[in-house]
């Protein structure tokens, strides 16, 4: 049985799972369950210095006793493909306890002949999916043999592989013991990204200028509006990271409404933190952002 390693703990993550529980344990507790239980979760993944408070509070929204399989969509940042890929691996290590992987839906999802099979270094280099499973196994730690995970790495997929990716996805969005968690950053801002937009009608300062063009597009977020999402985008290029493991479940949503197949719905964004406030061009910056996604 082989097992990816739990490669970027150490250094983006405390390796020593007492102090690592003890720091979740926390940041938990400090959270707020204001809009569960999750259907779906969108969660940062940087390191948990900058970001494991605020992911604190999409994970808060999860009720673990409701969950058996939990599906995590992540950004590929090193490895080009413009679909998706699953892993070759059974299990995913974490400081905590070891995640095992649903064969089963790994078997469904490769019928469709839609997803490619990722070499273990490239599944280990990532670390949009590493950096949810620290805190899955945290809130699933009292059902820890109970439940399994669908690791899903996404490449830049085109609006129509989004769509076809988010059609696949949608049966499983309504299956009522599964959650969906998307891995995704927001705006990277500075020179060192490539991306220096800065409109003072919109904030005075570079700091206040990137929120209110985060806001902009988590406001289309929380509209479960697909279309509204690409056009956000290419007005505003916004460095989001995850953006495409987002749109993939905003066409889930959509082709759920499409089939009349769903309850009315309802996505929230809980927590909002950049990891510093720009205020010169030379200024660099990461904004990360916590959402839940409920059936109402």
């Amino acid at each position: 049985m082989a097992v990816r390693g739990a490669s970027h703990a150490g250094s983006w993550y405390n390796s020593n799972g007492r102090e690592l529980n003890r720091q979740l344990e926390h940041w938990l507790g400090e959270a707020v369950l204001s809009h569960g239980p999750a259907k779906a979760i969108i969660s940062p993944h940087a390191g948990y210095q900058y970001c494991g408070a605020c992911a604190a509070y999409a994970f808060r929204q999860i009720s673990p006793i409701l969950v058996k399989k939990i599906f995590i969509l992540g950004p590929s940042h090193h490895y080009r493909m413009s679909g998706c890929g699953l892993s070759t691996v059974t299990r995913f290590a974490t400081p905590l306890y070891d995640l095992t992987i649903d064969q089963q839906i790994y078997k469904e999802l490769l019928a469709t002949k839609q997803f490619e099979q990722l070499p273990v270094g490239v599944d280990e280099n990532e670390h949009s999916l590493e950096m949810q499973l620290p805190y899955i196994a945290k809130v699933m730690e009292d059902f820890k043999d109970q439940f399994t995970i669908i690791p899903v790495m996404v490449g830049s997929l085109s609006a129509a592989k989004e769509e076809l990716y988010g059609d696949i996805f949608a049966k499983y969005l309504t299956d009522p013991t599964a959650v969906f968690v998307i891995s995704s950053d927001f705006c990277h801002w500075g020179s060192r990204f490539n991306y220096t937009f800065f409109d003072k009608s919109m904030g005075p300062q570079i700091y206040e200028c990137i929120t209110s063009l985060d806001r902009l597009g988590m406001d289309v977020i929380e509209q479960l509006d697909a279309s509204g999402f690409h056009k956000y985008l290419r007005k505003y290029s916004n460095t989001i990271c995850g953006r495409h493991p987002i749109a993939v479940l905003l066409h889930a949503v959509a082709a759920l409404k499409k089939q009349q197949q769903c309850p009315p719905m309802s996505l929230k964004f809980l927590k909002y933190a950049q990891s510093s406030k720009c205020q010169h061009a030379s200024d660099s910056s990461v904004s990360y952002a916590s959402a839940s996604l409920i059936f109402e």
